[in-house]
């Protein structure tokens, strides 16, 4: 039995599409709703990896079997559909354990895989820059490591080919070693790349530049929303996850002022730990931002939960004390049900900050555009001081987190008016005067 790796190119390479077949547990604790939008989900996910789903099968249990995930008797069941429906792999929604993946090889001769293998494919293949393709292979090692453990475990028939068979532990500890020392040398190049990303960031500080990330869960509309506010043309699709490298773009806010949005990755239920903690150079755009764009897509009747995935996934990263404005995205094919799920779990917050939009058809952006111009003006506080001498590294401090208008040297203090971030006014607070119209007295 020989091991595949799910990936773009093993696809290509085959004359049709794999034909998989999906399963998944149905425990008390979730019910069927959940687990047929997961199932629904996870068919998303495979077709976007290059599958065609042929079925589904659920085992309703308390929680997944420890060594077949759905139990041996419903296993052969499960295999003699998969026969019958020419099924190549069977994809189990959830994260194989190595017991797990050990004993449904010795039950089934058919290629597996699982959620989270299928989600790295697909990052292996939208990856573009060197740092995107770094994270997603130190995801991969991640995973490795995981699916290394105890004495003899069989990884060669996991889809994704993370291992073969060994002879025993010192097999495991040699791959072991060799995994931690390629993941130290990618964490080094990773530093160096944040390193750049932190200077990047600071500089936009220093410029007076407010950012708003546009976060969301995967497929919500973020690119083609970053499109239509800075008539840009990033790659956009019905795909989950077309953007793995965050982009950056300006667009004005009047009065001289401009917003830098940037494009994250986007968000999904169950997002494996490795793979947040290899992206987290990524994720942090939005912990570091101003003001987070949560873009909902509202054509999804599960749109209202996933608000709640991304809110628990950006509290994880730091980000969830940020200021919102929430995006309720695709509303010319609204779906009425998603709508009133989504306006209840927001009904805590101000309706100034809930704008509904098309990214595609345009309506509701010159409404967003004001908003964001909004809060620009809103982070940005002009100020006229009168510094004394004694105080003259005030200025320094007033250059580097804004701008500054004029400055002049009287006999007695310095006249500085200017724009600063309400953050960072602290320092200038003391020697505000009311009003720049006394900058000629």
């Amino acid at each position: 039995m020989q091991s595949e790796k799910i990936s773009s190119s093993s696809i290509t390479e085959q004359t049709a599409a794999p034909a998989a077949l999906l399963v998944a547990v149905d425990s008390s604790k979730t019910g069927q709703d959940v687990v047929s939008r997961s199932l629904d989900e996870l068919e998303d996910l495979a077709g976007t990896n290059g599958f065609v789903v042929k079925g589904r099968v659920v085992q309703r249990l308390e929680r997944p079997d420890g060594l077949t995930y759905v139990g041996s008797g419903k296993l052969l069941e499960i295999v003699e559909m998969a026969r019958d429906m020419e099924v190549d792999y069977l994809i189990f929604d959830g994260e194989l354990t190595p017991a797990q993946t050990r004993g449904i090889a010795e039950q089934v001769d058919l290629r597996i895989s699982d959620r989270v293998n299928v989600i790295l494919s697909i990052f292996a293949e939208r990856a573009r820059t060197d740092e995107g393709k770094i994270q997603v292979e130190l995801a991969w090692l991640r995973y490795r490591l995981t699916q290394l453990t105890g004495r003899g475990v069989e990884l060669s028939r996991l889809g994704g080919g993370i291992g073969t068979r060994g002879p025993g532990e010192t097999k495991l500890e040699q791959d072991r070693r060799v995994i931690r020392k390629r993941m130290a040398v990618l964490r080094g190049e990773l530093r160096k790349m944040e390193g750049r990303r932190q200077r990047s960031r600071s500089l936009r500080q220093r410029r007076e530049m407010v950012t708003a990330a546009i976060v969301g869960y995967t497929n919500a509309g973020k690119s083609t929303l970053l499109n239509k506010l800075t008539d840009s043309d990033l790659a956009t699709g019905d795909q989950l996850f077309m953007t793995l490298d965050p982009t950056a773009r300006r667009i004005e806010a009047g009065d001289g002022l401009s917003l830098i949005l940037v494009d994250t990755v986007g968000f999904i239920r169950d997002l494996p730990g490795f793979l947040l903690q290899a992206f987290r150079a990524t994720f942090e755009e939005a912990a570091s931002a101003d003001l987070i764009i949560l873009v909902c897509d509202m054509a999804d009747p599960d749109a209202a939960a996933q608000i709640e995935v991304v809110h628990h996934q950006l509290k994880d990263l730091g980000a969830g004390s940020l200021p919102f404005i929430y995006v309720l995205n695709k509303m010319d094919i609204v779906s009425s049900e998603a709508l009133h799920q989504v306006m209840a779990v927001l009904r805590h917050e101000k309706a100034d900050r809930i704008v509904q939009v098309s990214a595609t058809t345009g309506l509701g952006i010159d409404r967003l555009k004001e908003k964001l111009a909004q809060f620009v003006k809103e982070t940005l506080v002009e100020y006229h001081a009168l510094i004394p001498y004694r105080e003259a590294g005030i200025v320094a401090h007033a250059r580097e987190y804004g701008s500054v208008t004029e400055e002049r040297y009287e006999p007695d203090h310095i006249i500085l008016t200017g724009r600063i971030r309400k953050s960072r006014i602290g320092p200038l607070q003391a020697w505000i005067e009311e009003g720049p119209q006394r900058s000629g007295s």
